[in-house]
């Protein structure tokens, strides 16, 4: 079990020893080589995935011109899962993939239902991981109904500048819904 993951943890709800030394028990490391897809569309996600090192992306191919569409990005801790696949164990719509070779800490929807009846205290931690990312969610929906293009990146660079630095500029300029000639002209500016 990785240190940091055990931390931020332990800030939340804080573990005694056997409740750490038990966690082991429910989560595997996996290591996803560049261009390695962690999720495929059609598959059931069958893991939760905590990113202890290396990049993910998460991607819809629109029907109509073939493109990937980003969904989201992950990079060092960091979640990279299709939620409703793993929770309701029903097909993903949508891929994540290693943009960088990987370290990942997942466990399966089984174990996770044992860890956290065994430990209910951790309910309460992955409440908050949820809550934080469906305000994400949202925040990313009210930034593109209102925000123009400009301010949608400039928006983006204020809040992701790890990822900013790390992904490369077409796959950035999907996730914001532009060209990566638009995004280009932008960053110009």
């Amino acid at each position: 079990m990785n240190r940091h993951l055990l931390d931020k943890i332990n800030a939340i709800v804080p573990l005694s020893e056997a409740e750490e030394g038990s966690l082991k028990d429910y989560w595997k490391e996996k290591t996803l080589k560049k261009g390695a897809r962690l999720l495929t569309n059609g598959a059931v996600c069958r893991t939760d995935n905590y990113v202890v090192e290396g990049a993910l992306k998460a991607y819809y191919i629109n029907s109509e011109t073939g493109s990937e569409e980003i969904l989201f990005f992950a990079i060092e801790d960091w979640w990279a899962s299709d939620l409703v696949s793993f929770q309701k164990q029903i097909p993903s719509i949508y891929n994540i993939e290693a943009v960088e070779d990987c370290k990942l800490l997942q466990i399966t929807y089984d174990s996770f239902e044992k860890m956290v009846k065994e430990i209910p205290k951790l309910e309460r931690f992955f409440r908050i991981i949820l809550e934080g990312y469906l305000g994400t969610l949202q925040r990313k929906i009210i930034i593109n109904q209102v925000y123009d293009a400009k301010h949608r990146y400039l928006d983006f660079l204020k809040q992701y500048p790890l990822i900013a630095k790390r992904f490369p500029n077409y796959l950035i300029a999907s996730y914001l819904n532009v060209s990566p000639e638009f995004l280009s002209r932008i960053r110009k500016n």
